[in-house]
């Protein structure tokens, strides 16, 4: 029971997902095709403006 739930909450793929989404796939070992390039862009695009707003928000509870 305890090992599925510890599979359960398991981070480490998303982890990996955000740093894969940054580099270039090199291998090919991932499937190419037009909107997987456009998901991919729009994952980046959303990640950067959670980190921008997670920094802005850190800011203004620090500068209270």
């Amino acid at each position: 029971m305890l090992q599925k739930l510890k599979h359960f909450f398991s981070i480490g793929p998303v982890f990996a997902y955000f740093f894969r989404v940054f580099t270039k796939d090199k291998d090919g070992k991932y499937p190419h095709s037009f909107n997987l390039k456009m998901m991919h862009g729009i994952n980046k695009i959303s990640i950067v403006m959670f980190l921008i707003c997670v920094i802005i928000m850190v800011t203004r509870c620090a500068s209270r």
